[in-house]
């Protein structure tokens, strides 16, 4: 009788054994194998969102099967506390282990925002603002010209400050670098003068790719004790940048003696008149060397440039034949 009693349970131990590694097999097939998914879908991990509630989550979403599994499966491999919030795209099929992988990887959706050259500060805020993947506010704005412009790529929820200070540490650094590698002799008291001056270079070249050279015109104005003579700096002081006028300046403003207008001013202007790009800033570090004086456009996208002041007279009455003959 007795016996007996051990067989049977011994039995019923070997029974078990066997359904419980059925049971494992089984569950390591349906965590590795294809997903229930039939198309790709977005799925957004919240901020501080933990394993349970994602997991039926993505089982409601049609993402994984089993969301029991998938939750055995990330604390067995210790990863149900490395999950990164984040918005995700799941490709179809995609098994529960990919998945999992996907929300430890980080590898979130990218959104672009692009924040071009030579912009006001109160225009790239605009921009920002306007953007509907950003949160938050911007509370904290650095000086004008303190603000890289590129495309800088974010997840959905970021903060719009904390695209401010990633531009901010990016203009420092090009600005430090810049500063650290200028030409000899130039006429800058300090990288704040270097930015001050690349401002002006940005705004005036237009992205012409001719900032050397137009770098080299206002320095060569500077040792001749002439005026920059720069209508963007007009322009900026007119509203001191909070708004840019996008029209032709009249006499009264041209006339008109603000800190920043350098028909008046002798040397650069008490602050930026724009964020610079880096193109910008390393040239006004490492200027052209030219005999040129003078610029106007000439009508190809670019600059004419002229030694002295009779020849840019000539260049600008072919600008404005070129003005008038657009306009009929």
């Amino acid at each position: 009788m007795g016996k007996s009693i051990a067989a049977n349970a011994f039995t019923l131990l070997i029974v078990a054994l066997l359904a419980l590694s059925g049971g494992i097999l089984w569950g390591k097939a349906e965590y590795t194998k294809p997903g229930p998914l039939t198309e790709p879908v977005v799925f957004t991990l919240e901020r501080g969102e933990g394993l349970v509630s994602a997991s039926a989550r993505l089982a409601e979403a049609g993402v994984i099967s089993n969301d029991r599994i998938f939750r055995i499966a990330a604390r067995y491999s210790g990863q149900d506390t490395k999950l990164k919030f984040g918005e995700y795209e799941f490709p179809a099929g995609v098994s529960m282990q990919d998945a999992l992988g996907i929300l430890v990887s980080g590898r979130s959706i990218q959104y672009f925002v692009t924040l071009p050259e030579g912009l006001y500060s109160s225009e790239i805020v605009k921009i920002i603002n306007a953007n509907e993947f950003l949160v938050g506010e911007i509370e904290t704005l650095p000086a004008e010209g303190m603000l890289a412009p590129e495309t800088y790529s974010f997840q959905r929820g970021d903060s719009r400050q904390s695209i401010i200070d990633r531009m901010t540490r990016a203009q420092e650094q090009i600005l430090d670098e810049a500063w650290a590698n200028r030409a000899e002799g130039l006429p800058l008291a300090s990288k704040e003068d270097l930015l001050i001056l690349a401002s002006i270079v940005e705004s005036e070249a237009g992205g012409a790719g001719e900032w050397a050279l137009v770098a080299s015109v206002f320095y060569n104005r500077m040792a001749a004790n002439m005026r920059l003579e720069a209508d963007a700096t007009i322009r900026y002081g007119l509203t001191e940048g909070a708004e840019r006028l996008r029209r032709g300046l009249r006499q009264s403003e041209l006339d008109r003696e603000t800190p920043y207008n350098t028909y008046f001013i002798k040397g650069l202007t008490p602050t930026p008149i724009s964020n610079p790009g880096k193109d910008a800033i390393f040239a006004t570090a490492n200027p052209a060397e030219s005999k040129y004086y003078y610029f106007v456009l000439d009508g190809s996208g670019g600059h004419a440039f002229a030694q002295n002041y009779a020849e840019h007279q000539e260049n600008v009455r072919r600008w404005r034949a070129i003005e008038r003959e657009r306009s009929n």
